[in-house]
Parts: C-alpha cells; sequence; structure tokens
C-alpha cells in the first residue's frame, strides 16, 4: 500500500446492491425466470396452469396463472423477499424436500429484474387482493381484487434494471425464447394430471398457442399432446435391467457389492431404426421427477444409441427415481444441476438396459432412405425369395403385381452396372442369367467385393503361361487399393445423383505380364496396370518411366534375389491414372550394365589455408546472423506448419491476417504440379488449392442465389408440428420458400395442425421430405431469421460445385489463376472447400531466408 493513499474503512454493502448482485446468479435468462413461476404454481398445488402468457416472446410480460392454495394474508409482507420460504427451517430439511423450489429467492430475483405484481386469493379469503412491488420486494400498493382460488403472477421489463443486460436480452429474444419452450415441455411431460396452456401475443396481433396439454394422467399421453402421435409410434418403454458383469468390470464395479434397489428408471426411448431418432432437443431427464440436466447420463444413452443410429440422437424421457439422502439438489442455483450417490452403479444400468432394448435390432435389414414408402414390401419380397420366378439380370420383367418391386431392383442394378469392371463382366458372363431377383443382387455384391480382385492380383499369368511372383502382385495389389481409395473433394468425391440413389466410381483396371525376350530362366515379368477413374478433381496425368530409365515423381526399389541382383523401379503418381512399371532385368549377364559402373579415382593432396582470424571473423558474422534471424522470428505474422495437426491453427492465422481485399493484391508466381498455385503477397509466399478454392466459391454462390423449384403434392400433407415448430416456421416462411418448401397456413385450426405442406423441392435426382422442414425448424430456432440450408441441401450444392470447378492437372493461365485468387476475396469463408479441405496455406516469408 502506497503511504499516500487514503485508506478505506471496511463497510458492509448496502442491503439493495446485495439483492440485485445475488439476484442476477438466480434469474439469468427468459427460461429460468419462467421455470421459477411455473415451479411456484406447482409447489402451490395447481392442477391447471392454465393461462402462461408472454408478451413479444417474454421481453415484455411474462404472466402465470393458476388454481392452486392462493397466499393467506399473513404471508404477504414475506412473500417476495430475499430468503423467505415455507418449505425448509434449516439445511438439515434439504434431505426430505419434495417441492421444486425450497430457498426463497425466485419472487425476491425477480422483483430486483423486473416490475413485478401479484394477485392472489386464498381458498379462506372472501375476495382477492392485488400486490404491487418494488425492487426490493416490498409492497407499495394493495387493493382488493375480484379472482377465483388461486394465484396470478406478472413480470414485465425483465432485466430493464440492467441495462446492458437489457439490451442483450431483447436482442437474442427469439433463442432465449426457444429455450424456454423445451425447459417448459419437460414440466408438461413430467406433471401428470395437470393442465398447462402457454401462449404467446407479438404486438397487438393474434395470441399464438405454445404448449399445450390436457391433464393426462400417464407420460405417453403427455408426450403425444406436446409432440404428436408420430412421435409416440416410435417410442418403446424403458426396461431396466441389473448390470451385466461387463459392463461393470468397464465401471470398476464390484458385482457381488451392488444395492439392489438404489435407482429405479421408468419412461421412453425412441427406436434405434434409421428415421425414428431425433435430435438433441428432445431428451429430458428427471431425478424424483424433477426436469435435470444429468450429463454423464445424456453422454451414456447417446453413446449407447449411437452404437445402432450413429445419424440421429434418441427422443429420451427417463425419470430416475432414488432414495432422498442420496440425491442432492442444492447444487446450482437453477437446481437444474444435481449430485447422486453411486452414480457408476446408474450408469452401468443405464448401458446395459439400453444395451438389451436395442441390441434386438441390429439383424434387421436397413433400406436406402429412398426406399423407405415400400420398405415393407421390400422386406416381405426378400423373405419370400424361393417363391420368385426367375429373373434375368438386366431386363426381365417381374409378374405384373410385383411392378413396382421390379421397377425397385432394377435400379438399383443399374446404379451398380454403371461401374463395373472388364473383370466383373467376365465373372457375370459366366454366371447364369435366370435366378430369383435377390440372389443376383448378393452375388453381384459378392463378386464385386472379392473374387475379380482376388483372381487379377493372386493368379495372373502372362502371355507365355508363366505366373507372375505373389509378392510383386501384393505389391500392386497394395497399391492399387491405397490409389483406390476415396480422398478429398479434389480427388475423390463420389457423385449422389445417380438414378438409384447409389453410384460407384467408374472404375476400369486391366493388368498385363510381359516375360523378357530370350531368357531362358523364369526372371521376375515386367509388370504394369493402367487405373482409370471418374473421380471429381483428377485430370489423370501420368509420368511414364523416361527411356534412360530415369522418372520423374517416382521412387525406387532395391531388390537382391540369387543367383544375382535385380534392380527395378515402380513410377508413382498423385494422380487416380497411373502407371506401375518395373525395369527388366538384362537379357544376358555379359550385357554391359545399366548401373554401378565403375569410377577411377586417383588420390592428391591439397593444402589447406587456415587463420584464427578469419574463423573469428566468420564465427561472429554466423553469430549476428543467428540474431537478425531470431528477431525477426518474433515478428513473423505465420507460424503454423502445412499439416493435418495444425489445419485449425492455421485457419486462425490466415483468418486474423488475411481482409478479403489482400486476395486481390496477391502476384502469381507460377503453378505447381498442375493443382497448386504459388502466390506472393508482399514477402510471403501462399500456396493455394486450385480445385479447392474453385469450389468454394462455386458452393457459396450456390448457397447464396439458387431457390430451388418445388414439386407440388398430389394434396396438402399434415406435418403434425408442435406448437414452438409452428411458430417458427411461420415466422420464416420465406426463408422455407427459398428452399422450395411451400406452405398453407391457418392459423385458426387446432394446434399441430395450422401448417400444411404443399410442394416439395426437387432438383435432379434429389428429393427431399418433412424430416428436411424439421432439420430447417431447428437450424432456425437457434439463428432466427437468418438464412439457412437443410444439410442434404448443402450437401446437393457441394457435389454440384464440385464437379463444375477446375480440377487437378488442368494448366491454367495467369489471368485463370489471377480470377480464382480474387474470388476468395468475395466469398464468406474461403479457407475450406465445403468437404473440409484446405484452400490455402502459408509456405514462407522470404525475408527470412538469406542469401549465404
Amino acid at each position: 500500500m502506497f503511504q499516500n493513499e487514503v485508506e478505506k474503512t471496511i463497510k458492509a454493502i448496502d442491503r439493495r446492491s446485495v439483492h440485485q448482485i445475488c439476484s442476477g446468479q438466480v434469474v439469468l435468462n427468459l427460461c429460468t425466470a419462467v421455470k421459477e413461476l411455473v415451479e411456484n404454481s406447482l409447489d402451490a398445488g395447481a392442477t391447471n396452469v392454465g393461462k402462461l402468457l408472454l408478451k413479444d416472446y417474454g421481453a415484455d410480460l411474462i404472466e402465470v396463472s393458476d388454481n392452486g392454495y392462493g397466499v393467506e394474508e399473513d404471508n404477504f409482507e414475506g412473500l417476495t423477499l430475499k430468503h423467505y420460504t415455507s418449505k425448509i427451517q434449516d439445511f438439515s430439511d434439504l434431505i426430505n424436500v419434495e417441492t421444486f423450489g425450497f430457498r426463497g429467492e425466485a419472487l425476491s430475483s425477480l422483483c430486483a429484474l423486473s416490475n413485478v405484481s401479484i394477485v392472489t386469493c386464498h381458498k379462506s379469503a372472501n375476495i382477492g387482493t392485488r400486490l404491487v412491488f418494488d425492487h426490493s420486494g416490498k409492497i407499495t400498493r394493495r387493493v382488493p381484487f375480484s379472482r377465483p382460488q388461486g394465484t396470478t403472477v406478472s413480470v414485465q421489463q425483465l432485466f430493464h434494471t440492467l441495462p446492458v443486460r437489457h439490451k442483450e436480452f431483447q436482442r437474442n429474444i427469439k433463442k432465449e425464447f426457444a429455450k424456454m419452450v423445451q425447459i417448459l415441455q419437460a414440466y408438461c411431460i413430467i406433471c401428470t394430471g395437470v393442465r398447462i396452456n402457454c401462449t404467446n401475443q407479438v404486438g397487438q396481433g393474434k395470441k399464438q398457442a405454445v404448449v399445450s396439454t390436457s391433464g393426462s394422467s400417464t407420460l405417453k399421453e403427455n408426450i403425444g399432446a406436446i409432440f404428436g402421435h408420430k412421435q409416440v409410434q416410435t417410442l418403446i418403454p424403458f426396461v431396466q435391467l441389473l448390470p451385466s458383469g461387463e459392463v461393470c468390470e468397464e465401471y470398476g464395479l464390484n458385482v457381488s457389492a451392488l444395492p439392489t434397489k438404489l435407482y429405479t428408471i421408468a419412461g421412453f426411448v425412441s427406436q434405434c431404426n434409421h428415421g425414428d431418432g431425433s435430435t438433441t432437443d428432445r431428451q429430458f431427464f428427471f431425478i424424483n421427477q424433477r426436469p435435470c440436466d444429468p450429463g454423464k447420463v445424456s453422454k451414456v444413452v447417446n453413446e449407447v444409441y449411437h452404437m445402432y443410429n450413429r445419424h440421429q440422437y434418441p427422443f429420451v424421457v427417463l425419470n430416475i427415481c432414488a432414495e432422498s439422502g442420496c440425491v442432492d439438489i442444492n447444487v446450482t442455483p437453477d437446481k437444474r444441476q444435481i449430485l447422486l450417490q453411486e452414480e457408476k452403479l446408474l450408469l452401468a444400468i443405464l448401458k446395459t438396459s439400453l444395451m438389451a432394448m436395442f441390441g434386438a435390432d441390429v439383424n434387421k435389414l436397413v433400406v436406402n432412405q429412398k426406399l423407405t414408402d415400400v420398405e415393407g414390401n421390400l422386406k416381405s419380397f426378400l423373405r419370400n425369395e424361393k417363391e420368385a420366378p426367375p429373373l434375368d439380370s438386366s431386363t426381365s420383367p417381374l409378374p405384373p403385381n410385383r411392378g413396382e418391386k421390379s421397377e425397385i431392383i432394377a435400379r438399383l442394378k443399374e446404379s451398380f452396372s454403371l461401374g463395373k469392371t472388364s473383370a466383373f463382366q467376365e465373372t457375370e458372363k459366366a454366371q447364369p442369367k435366370h435366378r430369383p431377383a435377390n440372389q443376383g443382387m448378393f452375388q453381384m455384391f459378392a463378386a464385386f467385393s472379392a473374387s475379380p480382385r482376388k483372381k487379377m492380383l493372386l493368379n495372373q499369368e502372362s502371355e507365355d503361361g508363366s505366373e507372375v511372383d505373389s509378392r510383386d502382385s501384393t505389391l500392386a495389389g497394395r497399391k492399387l487399393g491405397e490409389s483406390n481409395e476415396d480422398t478429398d473433394s479434389g480427388l475423390g468425391s463420389v457423385s449422389a445423383e445417380s438414378d438409384g440413389g447409389l453410384s460407384t466410381p467408374e472404375t476400369g483396371i486391366h493388368f498385363r505380364a510381359e516375360s523378357a525376350a530370350g531368357s531362358s530362366n523364369r526372371e521376375p515379368h515386367f509388370l504394369s496396370a493402367d487405373i482409370q477413374s471418374s473421380e471429381c478433381g483428377s485430370s489423370g496425368v501420368s509420368r511414364p518411366l523416361e527411356p534412360d530409365g530415369s522418372e520423374e515423381g517416382g521412387f525406387s526399389r532395391q531388390a537382391t534375389s540369387p543367383p544375382k541382383a535385380k534392380r527395378f523401379k515402380i513410377c508413382q503418381s498423385l494422380s487416380p491414372k497411373a502407371n506401375f512399371s518395373a525395369a527388366t532385368p538384362e537379357q544376358d549377364s555379359g550385357a554391359q550394365p545399366l548401373y554401378d559402373v565403375p569410377v577411377k579415382m586417383e588420390k592428391r593432396t591439397v593444402p589447406l589455408a587456415f587463420s584464427w582470424s578469419t574463423l573469428t571473423d566468420r564465427i561472429q558474422r554466423q553469430i549476428k546472423r543467428q540474431e537478425t534471424e531470431g528477431e525477426m522470428l518474433k515478428f513473423r505474422q505465420f507460424k503454423a506448419k502445412i499439416s493435418p495437426e495444425e489445419n485449425k491453427m492455421a485457419e486462425d492465422e490466415l483468418r486474423k491476417e488475411i481482409r478479403k481485399e489482400m486476395f486481390a493484391k496477391m502476384d502469381i508466381v507460377i503453378e505447381f504440379n498442375l493443382g497448386f498455385i504459388i502466390a506472393k503477397l508482399k514477402s510471403d509466399l501462399f500456396i493455394i488449392d486450385q480445385h479447392a478454392t474453385d469450389e468454394k466459391y462455386n458452393f457459396e454462390m450456390l448457397q447464396e442465389h439458387t431457390v430451388l423449384q418445388g414439386q407440388k403434392l398430389i394434396q396438402p400433407q399434415n406435418l403434425n408440428l408442435t406448437a414452438v415448430s409452428e411458430s417458427i416456421l411461420m415466422d420464416n416462411l420465406e426463408i422455407f420458400q427459398k428452399n422450395g418448401f411451400d406452405f398453407v397456413v391457418d392459423e385458426n385450426a387446432p394446434v399441430t395442425q395450422r401448417v400444411k405442406l404443399l410442394s416439395l423441392p426437387t432438383s435432379k435426382n434429389w428429393t427431399f421430405g418433412p424430416q428436411d422442414v424439421e432439420e430447417l425448424i431447428f437450424m432456425l430456432s437457434d439463428s432466427p431469421g437468418i438464412m439457412c440450408r437443410p444439410s442434404r441441401v448443402r450437401q446437393m450444392f457441394a457435389s454440384r460445385a464440385c464437379r463444375k470447378s477446375v480440377m487437378i492437372g488442368t494448366a491454367l493461365t495467369a489471368g485463370e489463376m489471377k480470377k480464382l485468387i480474387s474470388h476468395m476475396g468475395e466469398i464468406e469463408h474461403p479457407w475450406n472447400c465445403p468437404h473440409g479441405r484446405p484452400t490455402i496455406r502459408h509456405l514462407v516469408n522470404l525475408d527470412l531466408i538469406t542469401q549465404e
């Protein structure tokens, strides 16, 4: 402490400031405020929370009205004071708490953050009373008010006492509203026998239903009231089992010492079939009927579900009942985090039970999504394969009553026939043409994946009948297998636009084996393979051996074999069309060798001049140069290396150091390897992937400007959306129309039936459905009013952008390269292509390169 500093007396913070500071920890957002008010109504024994009204999504007014016990007149003064509660008397009472609230903070905190008024009528009172409170929770006005038994709490201008938070709250009000609805849905599900009705009114418009339940007596009926009958049909009841020995070992539990009745779990989980899953916003967990966020429980449920369905999340409603002494609910102000005794036991029970529930569906046939409308018929057709009449592998028609199945099978076979290899065609010719449809299909898979490749690689014979060395064949097969694997978008994007919804790269593989002319002994033969592929981003550039044995971009391998050493080279190229070749050995032992020609060297002695002063000068210059380089390294902008592990760091550097207008200022240096552009900006050199760069530009242009055309349905289709989903859809109709969806809206219709689908987007062989509508709604709930596309539309655009972009192997002029780089400054995110492939990376700073 400095001597001239005036010592400050330690004083207590004034009561009002303490009130505001503590309240900021209790009520953080809209969902917390609504949660506290609903919990108060439920704790008061209400069976009808019939009026939960929000104006302007809760920014202007939150009003909750119930038919509970009401508040006695003697409790008016302490109703909104800090830490006044009737639920507990001391800390030890927490063990036996069965109500939602117990700390006496909710109404007090709301008073500190907003304008609160309460109208209440106790069952013993003849008339109700209206109370108005100040920000400290004290009554400022008290007047008689007519109302039936119960309580109505009105909260106006939430957070207006905290200007910064209030502005942020209003800016994100629609996001806050979506989160609030999800919290409210949890109480609607778990509170059986209670009717909850929530509405929202924007401006002077009509009240729109948000959530509505009818006071059903079961969880399943409540789920149906909120999410519709379609969701209920996908659910299976949770069946609790004792943890298996394997799972107990995984969690480190002693099977013999486990308590038997510590946890009881009930509820529902969606089936693991594709299409029956949901999104993460439809997962509800309860502990002793209290909504909560148990992170470890949620993780186990999702991990087990993803073992059987990787692409979706389960719809979950699970209520975990435990002894009150094993649960700590007083962890966080919002009471959403709960601590449990023997939590590992709970996780083991969940994992064992869910694996048993989903395990029965493991061996079921999963049909392509495009065939779901006839899924049941197709399955029965495969089961009755013995009754099926003979079917030609390509064009033979099925009986008239199976025309639909015939079309499906024919389209599937046609898709695979597009990519048959020559060897596969030979295998198919050798097989009988007339066979049951499903048998032919499975034989086609088997022949494609096993027989031709093994036959070509291992049993190939040369023209004179000699077999190819198995080691060379294996090596060639391994190299071919590696080059045939899918890579990123520039070298291996696979078309998703085939007629049958399936596609394979059009690949032709040809082998030839040639023995050395005139050789009496069996020698390693000349082996070559030509690979042709239609993968995008490929130009088919190959680098054959030069006449003198030299090669570009290749590598050599030396192998020795008695009685004499043999050398050969394998040419390797990064392009999908490559020539693998081996140089033949000399035809006779007397020929002049091509390599290792002996060279005669004459030794001589040369005097070396040495001087200490010269050495000292050189050392000093070296030290000075290192110091200069060290200073320059401190100020260099780009430090990330070109490696997959540092992609994120490289993107952050580029985003921070390069502005969009800088791309137009870059100078073209050269095109490297017919696939990359070397560009210079001041002293920095960058390497730019010409295909990935052009692909990202084309993708963003398609995203921004393409308006998908809709195909009208024969009759409007009911979507069975929740009230919240309907509201989000109606607020963002323009975005849906740009994506090709058209709806008819009837605001006077019952909830879940106000919106019907009129048309679906179609584009060539891409078709979309109601699941894409639900995905768009989920995306818009997080980013309301912002243009977005369903994932399948993005996938379609990415595929088209890839095919219309400059391919690797294309020689570009300086003007074309300049155009590609300029386009990078016109798009939103130029750092990666739609498939994640980097577009630009920093190479080197020329100032760091010395000339010594």
